[in-house]
């Protein structure tokens, strides 16, 4: 179980979104966007992937690798969702007459 101590409080949740909202408006462009969020999704899966071999060793605590594998499933669903969106939009883009 989760100390409540370690629970971010709602102030730094709310500098840390605020913080990423200046990083965005001060001219990041799309793709390092994408880039930054595909590698984001990549370190969770491998993250989630040496917790899962940890429990399979006896190493680490069930709770643990029943939340790396939540935290796993839920990026590969939002991976897989941007990736329809944006094959629906090619898609989309290829139908449009000139």
């Amino acid at each position: 179980m989760i100390p409540v101590g370690n629970i971010a409080s709602v102030t730094q949740v709310l500098s840390a979104y605020s913080n990423e909202a200046s990083r965005t408006a001060s001219g990041t462009d799309f793709s390092s966007m994408v880039g930054d969020a595909a590698e984001s999704a990549l370190q969770t899966l491998r993250t989630s992937e040496q917790t899962t071999a940890a429990g399979v060793a006896g190493k680490a605590d069930v709770q643990q690798v029943v939340q790396a594998l939540g935290d796993a499933e839920v990026t590969m669903q939002t991976v897989v969702a941007v990736r329809d969106k944006v094959l629906g939009a090619y898609n989309d883009i290829m139908r449009m007459t000139v």
